[in-house]
């Protein structure tokens, strides 16, 4: 089978073709999201255009989105107009095949648990943390999606409450401290020049960056710890490019028992295996199985 893939994301899509067993053909292409969301359908059509025929099209994109309409029900003003945008219906009509599509971190989690590191586990919780935090959850293999398709929003987890300002959504909020932007912009009180997670781990042998760093990890423990109460998962998969870092998954795994209650404790914390290509693989699954 020869399935189109796409993963849309605020600043690049990649796209590829999943041939029954891995991604290949993969590409990255600029999104040009602040021209809206006509602009990147039409985008989308483009990039689809070259890989010549295919039987069916997965798209993980950002967003909330309503699988079943394949539509767009929410998005932020990073796409200007993609919200309500009939993504599913757009590209059947265009290409005349069947079309599944799914919010990103959701469709990581679906290719993590088909393919990546929670193959094992039936019930788990995925988290990403990047620009923002995104989160997803999967109960009995199944993604639990919330009554507007908003479930797993866990960056907007009031961790600092001293921080809230009224009126300022994700004021004192999760992913304001524990996301990889919370990170650089700790560090680069310390030192501006280090401006990405790759420059900040080059340079952990200055102690002044180890101590910037390992204050950030603590922020991740908080909310992971209140969501592990929550959900007593089997497993949590950690993802997003910063995530590559084993010094942060060891430092999670040694620091986080003491914060938990003893029936809880025996959640495992994963590394995501797949990478920048988990939302692909997710989407070629769901594009599959349709």
């Amino acid at each position: 089978m020869r399935i189109a893939v796409l993963d849309i994301g605020g600043t690049a899509i990649k796209s590829g073709i999943w041939n029954g067993k891995t991604i290949e053909d993969l590409r990255e292409w600029e999104t040009f999201a602040s021209q809206g969301g006509v602009r990147l359908m039409e985008r989308v059509k483009d990039i689809l255009r070259t890989y010549g025929t295919f039987e069916a099209v997965g798209v993980s994109t950002a967003g909330q989105v309503d699988p079943v309409r394949g539509s767009i029900h929410f998005a932020n003003q990073n796409i200007p107009g993609y919200t309500g945008m009939q993504v599913g219906a757009m590209l059947t009509e265009e290409f005349h095949v069947p079309v599944a599509v799914e919010n990103d971190v959701n469709a990581a989690a679906l290719g993590e648990m088909y393919f990546g590191a929670a193959k094992e586990y039936s019930d788990f919780f995925c988290l990403t943390y990047g620009t923002g935090v995104g989160g997803a959850v999967v109960i009995d293999r199944k993604l639990w999606r919330g009554s507007s398709f908003a479930g797993g929003s866990f960056g907007g987890i009031l961790v600092h409450l001293e921080d809230q300002k009224p009126g300022e959504i994700f004021s004192g909020c999760y992913e304001n401290y524990a996301s990889t932007t919370a990170l650089v912009r700790r560090v680069a009180a310390i030192d501006a020049g280090l401006d990405s997670g790759r420059k900040i781990f080059a340079a952990m042998e200055r102690t002044e960056v180890k101590r910037a760093v390992d204050a950030w990890i603590d922020e991740i423990v908080y909310g992971l710890v209140t969501l592990i109460h929550c959900f007593n998962p089997t497993a949590v998969v950690l993802g997003g490019g910063i995530m590559a870092q084993n010094y942060i998954i060891e430092e999670l795994r040694k620091r986080i028992d003491g914060w938990l209650s003893p029936d809880v404790r025996d959640v495992v914390l994963l590394q995501a295996r797949l990478g920048n290509l988990a939302g692909l693989m997710g989407a070629a699954f769901l594009a599959q199985k349709q």
